[in-house]
């Protein structure tokens, strides 16, 4: 079967926006050809800094006719609904229709509408143009003398040449000449951009792939990852360091070359007294660089590996002097920076009320950044007040919060005023990846209890579903109140997150909350903090994400949480607790036992059947009854006394002993008694059933 070739070359594409470029390509065209009735076997999507390919084999050669049926009205109908319908189906006259009959509704038109099949390289020349006229780009420019006509094509870079060509795999291929703008598909692409600059005639993926290589394009961007990463490593080894590994910076630069080249540069050791995290960033952010360190080691070294694009003549000599002088150029920006953050402040008369305000010291380099943070009246947000403000409020809130984590209050308290100072720090302000970190580093410096320090540097944690959770009862605390006070806040202004849309990222504090209650096993009635109903719904859904990334039935997490629920680690206990009774064998016979009793009484309940208030043993009148009355009884007491003392388990246990009385109650009783007393009393039983179970969880809610 024939295969497809597609490329669009451009000027180069941004790193960050490759990858999804090139899937959305191939989505794209793959689901424009299978709407169109093709198919095909395979797909697969390539990218470098100047291109997106997409190979697609076993790509059917046309599309299959089509034959439809479309029903119309009766032959008797009024000559405008006749009229509609051969306008609809594309008839002439009713002549071009069939007539059907049908013995209860009488004679109706019928149309057969046959479409005949299209050759593929017809609907690739088709759907072609608009899918790249179209393409989602997050940003696109216009370019040359073009641009200034009204529908001009927009491109996230200039594009320069499409390729595209179709054919079987053996044979000749042919090109599909759809153009745009002025550009023509053909069969010609260009490699390298100084290396191999030459024109290059390709027929199909295969050859196209090779050729490229030839010119020093390394099409396969897995590929370019795979020697980058290996050759930073060797080239690390060979010097007696290695590697610090970083995927999101190696798949920004595999995005940056076509033909990568792995070289090492150095910097004066005076620079290492810096922090690691800031050299690394440094290097990261400004050369795009890696970093070493000894082997085995903590510590940086003062070796850096970077990826040039150009197999230099000189070795990298020139590439690598070129990248070292920016390096110590930013080293040395980085070191001013750190040694500033460590001395007194300008103007530090003009902080003595910020810092009476909060008990500051200022002596002390990070309380005369908070003093300053809290009198240049720093916004956090426009309708939220500022940063000074936000930092009493986590504080006033912490100081609650510590009784309920155990924490020492004048640690909190201490660590609550400083969590946010290093928002004034020079570091921070070039690098505010590092906002917490360096506050940590700062504090050590000024002799802040280890606590304390590490409250500035966890208080942001988590801040993602693989993230660290904080370990310390001082982080703990911080970081709830300043995730709460942040989803308080934003609550009360109406800034909720809509649809996909959360520009605070308040899901991820929720999602915050939820993983440090339950991971470091806190007892935190969240409506009594946050006094907000909606909000505690917000919390549910976040914990419910939580459960099933966890592993949690759906089904049962819903049996277990109610809307008032507000004391996520005894849901999440519940839910562990009926997840491992559901699935035992008791589990199971219980459900089904009570499963009916509730949609039996529901549906009672549902017609107005009177049932009693509360069940009268004088009228249970069979064994079977009574044994179940009795059984409840006993296990409802069981299972209450059970949930008080927060042991699930036990009161799971308790239940499952319903299970025998259940099953014989509805073998030996008839629930709908001809006597309406008997009737309300046996229904009353069965409301006894709900109630026991409903002390655990709501049954009617579990699946099977």
């Amino acid at each position: 079967m024939p295969n497809l070739l597609l490329e669009l070359r451009s000027e180069e594409i941004p790193a960050r926006m490759q990858r999804k470029a090139a899937g959305d390509l191939k989505k794209l065209v793959t689901d424009a050809l299978v709407e169109a009735g093709l198919s095909y076997e395979g797909a697969r999507e390539y990218w470098t800094p100047r291109r997106l390919a997409l190979d697609i084999h076993g790509l059917t050669a046309r599309s299959a006719d089509v034959r439809e049926e479309r029903k119309g009205p009766r032959t008797d109908a009024n000559e405008k609904a006749i009229e509609g319908f051969l306008r609809g189906a594309g008839l002439s006259s009713v002549s071009e229709a069939q007539v059907v009959s049908d013995p209860k509704k009488g004679d109706f038109y019928v149309a057969v509408i046959s479409k005949p099949g299209r050759a593929t390289e017809e609907i690739v020349s088709d759907i072609m143009p608009g899918i790249i006229r179209d393409f989602p780009w997050p940003k696109s420019m216009r370019w040359g003398n073009a641009s200034s006509k009204p529908g001009a094509l927009r491109w996230v870079r200039p594009l320069q040449s499409i390729v595209c060509t179709f054919g079987p795999e053996h044979e000749e291929t042919t090109v599909i000449p759809f153009g745009i703008d002025g550009i023509t598909a053909s069969n010609i692409t260009y490699g390298h951009r100084f290396h191999a600059p030459e024109a290059i005639t390709v027929r199909r993926f295969d050859d196209y792939a090779a050729n490229l290589e030839k010119a020093k394009v390394i099409l396969d961007a897995e590929r370019r990852k795979d020697i980058i990463l290996h050759d930073a490593r060797d080239i690390a080894f060979a010097n007696g360091l290695e590697l610090v590994e970083d995927e999101g910076l190696l798949e920004e630069v595999s995005g940056l070359v076509e033909w990568p080249q792995v070289l090492m540069g150095s910097f004066e050791e005076d620079y290492l007294s810096i922090p690691s995290e800031i050299i690394r960033l440094t290097i990261k952010t400004n050369q795009k660089c890696f970093v070493t360190r000894p082997q085995g080691g903590e510590t940086l070294s003062n070796k850096f590996i970077l990826v040039s694009n150009i197999q230099a003549k000189d070795g990298g000599k020139e590439i690598v002097h070129g990248n070292g002088k920016v390096v110590r150029a930013r080293l040395s920006d980085a070191l001013h920076f750190w040694k500033r953050d460590q001395g007194n402040l300008p103007d530090l008369e003009t902080l003595t009320t910020s810092a009476a305000k909060f008990g500051l010291d200022l002596n002390k380099p990070l309380d005369q950044r908070m003093a300053k943070l809290d009198a240049l009246d720093v916004t956090f947000h426009a309708k939220l007040g500022t940063q000074g403000a936000r930092v009493a409020r986590i504080r006033a809130l912490a100081k609650e919060l510590a009784d309920i984590t155990g924490a020492g209050a004048a640690l909190v308290d201490r660590a609550a005023v400083l969590a946010k100072a290093d928002l004034r720090t020079e570091a921070v302000g070039e690098f505010p990846e590092l906002q917490g970190l360096m506050g940590r580093k700062y504090a050590v410096l000024q002799g802040e209890d280890a606590s304390v320090a590490a409250a500035i540097e966890d208080h942001y944690k988590p801040q993602g579903p693989s993230d660290r959770v904080p370990e310390d009862r001082v982080a703990i605390t911080i970081a709830l109140a300043d995730k709460l006070d942040t989803l308080i806040g934003f609550w009360a202004i109406d800034e909720k997150p809509t649809g996909s849309k959360d520009p605070f990222a308040l899901r991820r504090a929720a999602l915050g909350v939820v993983r440090i209650l339950l991971e470091r096993r806190i007892r935190l009635p969240l409506l009594a903090t946050t006094q907000d109903i909606d909000l505690l719904s917000f919390f549910h859904d976040r914990l419910k994400v939580y459960l099933r990334d966890q592993g949690a039935r759906h089904d049962l997490i819903d049996a277990v949480l109610t809307s008032d629920a507000d004391d996520l680690l005894m849901v999440a206990r519940r839910v562990e607790a009926l997840t491992a009774f559901i699935t035992s064998e008791d589990g199971k016979n219980l459900l089904s036992g009570t499963k009916r009793a509730t949609q039996l009484l529901a549906a009672e309940e549902k017609k107005g059947t009177v049932i009693a208030d509360s069940v009268s043993q004088a009228l249970l009148k069979l064994d079977a009854e009574k044994e179940l009355f009795a059984a409840i009884s006993s296990a409802s007491k069981d299972a209450s006394d059970a949930v008080a003392g927060e042991d699930f388990r036990s009161a799971m246990e308790a239940l499952s002993k319903l299970r025998g009385p259940v099953d014989r109650f509805f073998e030996d009783v008839l629930v709908n008694d001809e006597d309406a007393a008997i009737r309300a009393n046996r229904l009353a039983l069965l409301r006894l059933i709900r109630e026991a179970t409903g002390t655990v969880a709501d049954f009617s809610k579990i699946s099977g």
